[in-house]
């Protein structure tokens, strides 16, 4: 799953089908429309052109968290001290949660600072709180940037703000939401509030999606003079084969209106101008293929997950499947050990996925007679 994530914004070009449909046009600066479902990129325009990202830095700050939670590094429920450091965000008039020197939030409390109200101040806290200092949390991002291969990202500081050498692009940052939705799903819920009160002061989430359509539920929203307004958002439709979910990115556009109306078209777009189809169920042996040398004599090959492909609409019934392995497949194999490829294409031969094709049961070797046996039976062949 994890190596399909890393993969999924570069592995497919929208010039492979000759008729994909034409995206409509979209004021904002870059953009990037993603089918998360099948791992397919539908629409971009400059999207690995690095740019100030703003907010949307905050996505990278709260996976690091959520990484430390997960390791239980810390707790939800365990009490954080707001720095001097902290407190000072307030220059400038930034995005706050308003928390001051006195408190002791919670985590929990300060993610959602960090996510509902974009507090910079939530963001710095949760920094000092994981990584010791600021700067040794900004480390800790661009370790995880540098492991998922972002090459047009280079983090300076945990908010957002304006700083030379601060960047990401339209494509790093949709890869960053990705692995936020698949690899934290019990954290996801955070993107979907509404609106957050703490110490009295109540906020609105500022996606304005989140209002207005009841199939989005993130995720985050990003503004600075250098960047224009900028807004992730995901939504998660129901479809009779299942639900799908596409993911967007916005940036550099007019203001918030502009980001959420163009936000809103590139998913409208992506949901009536592609299908989502299944076209293996997860589990299900796609191929069985002879074995040597093992204890047993046939493997069967399948997929980590369900397989989906994205296709203009109407052209489902025109996907053809095509399976190359290793030959010959010599035991010992292991569960889930990648051994071949699924090429799905049109019927023209235009690819539409590759799927790495797994051992679904270990084969282990055989004993000395069966694999002598074989030796001989590979040399005739």
């Amino acid at each position: 799953m994890k190596r399909l994530i890393a993969s999924f914004l570069t592995a497919l070009s929208l010039a492979a089908h000759a008729q994909a449909p034409q995206p409509p046009e979209i004021a904002a600066r870059n953009y990037v429309l993603v089918d998360l479902t099948t791992n397919k990129t539908l629409a971009e325009r400059d999207a690995d052109a690095p740019q100030d990202p703003a907010s949307l830095t905050k996505l990278m700050t709260a996976y690091v968290v959520f990484g430390a939670l997960r390791d239980k590094k810390l707790t939800l429920e365990q009490p954080l001290a707001v720095s001097k450091r902290a407190w000072d965000e307030r220059k400038g008039d930034p995005s706050l949660m308003f928390i001051d020197t006195t408190m002791t939030p919670k985590v929990d409390e300060l993610l959602r600072g960090l996510i509902i109200q974009s507090g910079n101040d939530a963001a710095v806290a949760l920094a000092e709180g994981v990584g010791g200092s600021v700067e040794g949390f900004v480390q800790l991002m661009n370790r995880q940037a540098q492991a998922w291969g972002l090459k047009n990202t280079e983090f300076r500081n945990v908010s957002g703000m304006s700083e030379p050498g601060h960047r990401s692009s339209a494509r790093d940052i949709a890869t960053v939401a990705a692995h936020i939705i698949k690899d934290f799903p019990e954290y996801y819920a955070y993107y979907s509030q509404r609106d957050y009160t703490f110490n009295k002061i109540r906020q609105d989430n500022r996606n304005l999606l989140l209002r207005r359509d009841p199939t989005v539920d993130g995720m985050k929203t990003g503004y600075t003079e250098a960047a224009g307004y900028c807004l992730v958002s995901s939504a998660n439709r129901d479809f009779p084969n299942g639900k799908r979910r596409l993911l967007s990115v916005v940036m550099g556009t007019s203001s918030k209106e502009a980001r959420a109306s163009e936000s809103q078209k590139l998913l409208n777009w992506g949901y009536t101008a592609f299908d989502a189809v299944k076209v293996f169920d997860a589990g299900k042996a796609i191929a069985t293929v002879p074995v040597w040398k093992g204890e047993a004599r046939e493997a069967k090959l399948g997929a980590a997950d369900a397989i989906y492909v994205a296709v203009p609409r109407g052209d489902g019934a025109k996907l053809q499947t095509q399976v190359e392995r290793t030959d010959p497949l010599v035991a010992p194999l292991n569960k889930g050990q990648r051994v071949g490829t699924l090429r799905v294409t049109t019927t023209a031969g235009a690819p539409v996925a590759e799927v790495p094709l797994i051992v679904q049961e270990a084969v282990p070797q055989a004993g000395l007679f069966g694999r002598a046996f074989d030796s001989l039976r590979l040399w005739i062949k």
